[in-house]
């Protein structure tokens, strides 16, 4: 078996899973839904000094939220695979730590776009206007979407299926809803909590989101550098880890 392979029979495992597809799917939608109507039921001078609840940008917070699912996702996969035969009769294969952490990501980036379409064609039903600079966004998410998947990966290796399920499922999505500026701004909140912020990918990875729906395309590498800084490093250490693991275990 390749990863090529391996990456086949995730995408199988993922797809028997509905409520791997209603998170993944349904509750961004849900959230921006929601939002949207908030903000549509605001007085107008509320309204206006709002901005984060903004239709475009709400869309790029909403898409940039929804992919912290993909820890959860990806994390119960790997640990489920740790706990039956299946991944000790892997081991006797020729695949290397790094085919099978790639073996898990290649799966979870076309649910990531999707994901993400998803809610940005929805919002052009509640004002937004979809264009090049949309598409653009969307190939944004994908360094985002590689730091939550690569979390869940490194989550999986070292813990259970239920560990896994409190740190990516509740943990993870709670800190990147706080420190990602999606439902308030941190400016207002600053000190310490606002640094954090900014030590943190998901703040950028909303930001850049952003600026590529608004086009402000020179804005968009000085976050995004944040994000695929923190993707390399999330993903080398996932795939360390799981060879120490399997050492230990062969």
């Amino acid at each position: 078996m390749n990863a090529i392979n391996f990456a086949s029979r995730n995408t199988k495992e993922i797809l028997r899973d509905p409520i791997t597809l209603f998170f993944s799917l349904g509750f961004p939608l849900i959230l921006l839904l929601l939002l949207s109507a908030i903000n549509s039921s605001l007085p107008p001078e509320a309204a206006e000094s709002m901005t984060l609840f903004k239709i475009e940008n709400l869309a790029a917070g909403i898409s940039v939220f929804g992919l912290s699912f993909l820890s959860l996702f990806s994390s119960m996969l790997i640990a489920k695979d740790r706990t039956t035969g299946f991944m000790m009769r892997l081991f006797t294969s020729p695949l290397k730590s790094s085919d099978f952490m790639l073996g898990y990501t290649i799966p979870m980036l076309p649910m990531a776009i999707i994901q993400s379409a998803v809610c940005y064609i929805a919002s052009i039903f509640l004002g937004l206007t979809f264009g090049v600079n949309e598409l653009l966004a969307l190939a944004v998410n994908i360094p985002m979407a590689v730091v939550f998947i690569a979390l869940g990966l490194l989550f999986g290796t070292i813990l259970n299926e239920k560990a896994v399920g409190g740190i990516c499922g509740a943990l993870l999505t709670n800190i990147s809803a706080w420190f990602s500026d999606i439902w308030f701004d941190v400016g207002m909140v600053g000190g310490w909590f606002e640094d954090f912020a900014n030590l943190l990918p998901f703040i950028h990875g909303v930001k850049a989101a952003r600026a590529a729906v608004q086009g402000d395309y020179a804005s968009i590498m000085p976050e995004l550098w944040w994000v695929i800084g923190y993707a390399v490093v999330f993903l080398g250490a996932a795939i360390a880890v799981f060879s120490v693991k399997t050492k230990n275990i062969k």
